[in-house]
């Protein structure tokens, strides 16, 4: 098993030798990467089975709990060369798309938020005139809140992250971004200020993400130094999303009326059945033997559930599938080795090409979640015609 985790890893030195931090990092990042292997590939089995039977994903628990540890202790014994090379591009590539997918969660969850608040400003207001103000009151102080550390988190990333074209590019980009995104939103009815602000703040982090992945020490003072900030921010937005999508996902099932059991009759009607005042109950009306199943049917959220939230149960492994991979590139810094520095100010540990290439991923999941964003508040202005949910 040690030399299992061990393998790849003596190019970044030894144990013992002057690039012992590098070589320790490698080993660390084997460890990260075999139990995430492994969950992705639990969900990616589980979102073909749910896909083609839904009930599955409700069935067998104690099974699954087994091929998970099972398939967890076989992977202890697998070489590093399987999780590395187009097993990690494949985890960038993921965790690239969650980054657009957990934007998608972060304004579902602002917008139910800002309505939350603004139920009980009106249900306030219904018993007291006055007395829901205090709701929106806490809704602008919360938007002023993010986008407060919006702007210093902007302005840290112009201070300590600038001197290359490239981080200077990003930062502007996002800075801009969250311009024309508050722009648009005030100008018209659509999105909700809270909304806004919260992808403001996500778009700031992902910036720093980004800018802190360049290879270059000149304008990356992180480079070295494990990012225990950013490691911690990361693992709370992905417990946000998850408990998010989890709720999201059955809180519907479970508060409308599917989800508690409701009666129905199986007496069959009769147009032609005598009249209930005239009834002589001494006699019967059919033979005992011929006579209709009579009774209540209890119906619950589970004898539904293939017809209402099974069809869909297979997304929701797809992005426990994203969840594990962006896991992984969040502990292991997206599969980077840092901490040797050249005369040029490149890494020297692992190729220069690694942070270019993360940067690039990451950028682009950026803008194209802002770009998504931005669409969703303009499409009810250019097609006022077509509904939009």
């Amino acid at each position: 098993m040690y030399k299992s985790w061990t393998e790849n890893c003596d190019r970044f030195g030894d144990l013992d030798g002057d690039k012992a931090d590098l070589y320790t990092q490698c080993v660390q990042n084997s460890g990260v990467y075999r139990p995430m292997a492994v969950a992705s590939l639990f969900y990616f089995c589980s979102a073909i089975g749910t896909y083609m039977n839904p009930s599955l994903n409700r069935e067998i628990w104690p099974a699954k709990y087994t091929a998970y540890l099972i398939g967890l202790f076989i992977a202890m014994f697998l070489p590093n060369s399987l999780f590395m090379g187009f097993s990690l591009i494949m985890v960038r590539l993921c965790a690239m798309c969650f980054i657009v997918i957990q934007q998608v969660i972060l304004i579902d969850m602002a917008y139910n938020w800002n309505e939350s608040w603004v139920e009980k400003s009106n249900q306030c207001e219904a018993r007291e005139w006055g007395s829901g103000k205090k709701w929106l009151h806490s809704i602008v102080v919360s938007s002023l809140v993010l986008y407060v550390a919006s702007i210093v988190g902007i302005g840290m990333l112009y201070k300590h992250f600038t001197g290359c074209a490239e981080n200077e590019a990003i930062i502007s980009l996002t800075l801009i971004g969250i311009i024309i995104m508050s722009g648009v939103q005030l100008s018209g009815e659509e999105g909700s200020l809270l909304t806004t602000a919260v992808i403001s703040a996500y778009s700031t982090y992902i910036a720093y993400a980004t800018v802190s992945k360049n290879p270059n020490t000149v304008c990356n003072p992180t480079l070295g130094n494990e990012d225990v900030w950013g490691i911690a921010v990361g693992m709370i937005l992905t417990l946000v999303s998850l408990s998010w999508t989890g709720w999201s996902f059955t809180a519907q099932e479970r508060l409308s009326e599917g989800g508690i059991e409701t009666t129905r009759a199986l007496t069959p009607a009769d147009p032609s059945r005598p009249n209930a005042a005239t009834l002589n109950l001494d006699t019967p009306f059919i033979d005992p033997e011929d006579r209709p199943t009579q009774g209540l049917v209890m119906n619950s959220a589970d004898d539904n559930f293939n017809q209402a939230a099974g069809p869909l149960i297979w997304k929701l492994n797809i992005v426990l599938l994203l969840i594990s991979c962006w896991v992984s590139a969040s502990l292991t810094g997206w599969g980077t080795i840092s901490g040797g520095i050249g005369e040029a100010g490149e890494h020297t540990a692992a190729n220069p090409l690694v942070g270019k290439f993360n940067m690039a991923m990451m950028a682009v999941a950026q803008n194209l979640a802002v770009c998504l964003y931005l669409w969703s508040l303009l499409a009810p202005r250019l097609f006022p015609d077509r509904a939009f949910a």
